[in-house]
């Protein structure tokens, strides 16, 4: 089968298009036949070796594949042909295996393109806006690049909880396409600064809510535009920088700073990241979430596609296809 290969850490053009064997499922596993990946800024960080515990090369990148079952391992209560979408390893392949308590079903009216963008994207944004940021009706919120993957689901579902949006974006088309999907404020962080803009519609009170995957300056001028009471929940470092909050201002200003890990937080917590699917999965069968797909890749232009992905070019979810 063709893969895509980390053959080192670096650039883009570290990645090679590779035959690999095809995997076969162990006890408690299935294969996927693959017909959409999931990419994540994360999978840029691991190739680059900067990602906290991440694999060493050679290794093929990518954590959600979307496709068929074409195989089970022993003792998995799944059938050959059901539509899944999983969260796993090793996804930028024609093939990939996942456990079985990895797996989500992908309903007929749903394609695989965006199955692919919803397990990291709109579990991520569940848990920081929710589990993780007590997020209530009426509170402010601050998302930071509001047309991406994790952005765009942020905004819905801020908007369903009838919060009050504030969210970042380099370009007017990105802000245009976040306004659609319930962006109530939308700033042009190459234009304007967003802290400003926050004091000026909250009458100098700020935020209650910052979700915050860019981290490095960005966290730190977040932590200007929060309120008193504040949460900042840091779920990335697209930035590559990584902030150092000053704790004796948290202190005093009555601000708290959390960490969300989708992967870790599952293998720790399972139910408690997790308890959102069915709900999730209801409102996008009810068309009242919408999982956005910007731009598809061939596998094999898995390279293209990180590029697009490193240079801010993307809205929504970015997706490679076998």
């Amino acid at each position: 089968m063709k893969s895509i290969v980390v053959t080192e850490f670096g650039s883009s053009s570290v990645l090679e298009v590779q035959e690999t064997e095809i995997p076969e499922p162990g006890p408690g596993e299935v294969r996927i036949d693959v017909a959409a990946t999931g990419l994540n800024f994360a999978d840029v960080m691991q190739r680059r070796g900067h990602y906290r515990g991440g694999p060493e090369p050679p290794f093929v990148p990518g954590m959600e594949a979307a496709g068929t079952i074409d195989a089970v391992g022993e003792g998995v209560d799944r059938e050959v042909g059901d539509r899944v979408v999983a969260l796993t390893n090793g996804a930028y392949a024609e093939y990939a295996t996942a456990y079985e308590q990895s797996l989500f079903e992908v309903p007929e009216s749903m394609s695989f393109a965006e199955a692919a963008g919803f397990p990291v994207q709109f579990l991520t944004a569940y848990n920081c806006l929710h589990n993780w940021g007590d997020l209530t009706a009426n509170d402010r919120v601050l998302i930071h690049a509001s047309a991406g993957g994790v952005g765009t689901a942020a905004v819905q579902l801020a908007d369903h909880a009838d919060a009050e949006s504030f969210g970042t974006a380099s370009t007017q088309e990105k802000l245009d396409l976040a306004s659609d999907l319930g962006l109530d404020h939308g700033i042009n962080y190459e234009e304007t600064d967003f802290r400003e803009v926050i004091d000026e519609e909250t009458d100098g009170e700020g935020v209650d809510l910052v979700l915050d995957g860019v981290n490095g300056e960005t966290f730190d001028r977040s932590l200007d535009a929060l309120s008193h009471f504040g949460r900042v929940v840091v779920y990335g470092a697209a930035s590559g920088d990584i902030a150092k909050p000053d704790t004796t201002r948290l202190l005093f200003e009555n601000k708290s700073v959390l960490g969300f890990h989708l992967g870790n937080a599952i293998e720790k917590d399972p139910s408690r990241v997790l308890g959102s699917v069915s709900e999730l999965q209801r409102l996008l069968a009810q068309d009242e979430l919408e999982v956005i797909v910007g731009e598809t890749f061939d596998l094999e232009d898995a390279k293209d596609a990180q590029e697009y992905l490193e240079g801010r070019q993307s809205v929504g979810k970015v997706v490679l296809e076998p």
